[in-house]
């Protein structure tokens, strides 16, 4: 083990254990570290015929081609979901991510709509999933406030997909307008906040009130600048108005921060399950 690398852990070990708060904000580079990839090899093998017929190339940007029809569309998105949010069970870098907090005071903010935070363990009431769920469907243009468990259509829909479409029955219509329906993803202002939505930021702005001015550790964990303003950007705020505050950030590709945040910060480049492993252990 390099001896900044070893250095900068027991820092993190050090922050962790002394911490009377703990917020984890998990971003998209965790879930690919766990495994969850939505490019390469994972891509193809699942997505043959789909890049044959679209010359698709991964998962993200395929969420926003304009399939022709429903019937190819939800073709697309049934598969999409059944891999990413049935299929996975509890990932081992989630799991270590459970020892590391167990015991400790603290909440979960994340953009990843997998669920693999509550397969792994962690208690639903603890996890604000602020930009939707794959397990669930809304109405398109969010006539109403509910969302729809869709597991057993979404099986249904791969099972009689043939040529890139599934049967015209089983497309999905808003039982309340009888429109097209949507993954329960923030893709546009339609986005269907429901009751449980409003239950958890509830939970995250009283957790953020009980934590103020404490010995709070951020813990971001690939959380890149797709959608900044939803956890780096807050997590460096409250570290710069918290002189209590150290935030842990582990992410490859941009591990840089606020300046004035440098001396309370604790950046990991390296890989995320070691890194976890090594703090935990």
């Amino acid at each position: 083990m390099k001896k900044a690398f070893e250095t900068d852990i027991q820092q993190a070990k050090s922050a962790i254990e002394n911490a009377e708060y703990i917020l984890l904000g998990g971003g998209a580079g965790l879930s690919a570290a766990a495994g969850i990839e939505y490019g390469g090899k994972r891509f193809k093998e699942n997505f043959a015929s789909f890049i044959e017929k679209y010359r698709l190339t991964d998962m993200y940007s395929s969420g926003f081609y304009p399939f022709p029809t429903q019937e190819e569309c939800w073709a697309y998105w049934a598969k999409h979901i059944l891999i990413n949010r049935f299929e996975p069970g509890a990932t081992k870098l989630y799991r270590d991510l459970l020892r590391l907090v167990n015991g400790k005071n603290y909440f979960v903010m994340t953009t990843n709509v997998d669920s693999q935070f509550e397969k792994s363990g962690f208690p639903v009431d603890k996890v604000f999933e602020v930009q939707g769920n794959y397990g669930f469907l809304q109405c398109s243009t969010g006539c109403n406030d509910k969302v729809y468990y869709n597991e057993s259509l979404v099986k249904e829909m791969v099972e009689k997909t043939v040529g890139c479409k599934i049967p015209s029955e089983l497309v999905p219509t808003c039982p309340v307008c009888g429109g097209n329906m949507d993954p329960h993803l923030r893709i546009n202002q339609y986005f269907v906040q429901d009751e449980k939505w409003y239950e958890w930021n509830q939970s995250y702005n009283t957790f953020l009130k009980e934590s103020g001015g404490k010995k709070l550790v951020f813990l971001e964990l690939g959380v890149g600048f797709n959608t900044p303003g939803i956890i780096r950007y807050p997590f460096e705020q409250m570290t710069y108005h918290n002189k209590n505050a150290t935030l842990i950030r582990l992410n490859k590709e941009h591990p840089e921060g606020a300046k004035e945040n440098i001396d309370k910060t604790i950046a990991f480049t390296e890989d995320m399950q070691e890194v976890v492993s090594a703090i935990v252990e």
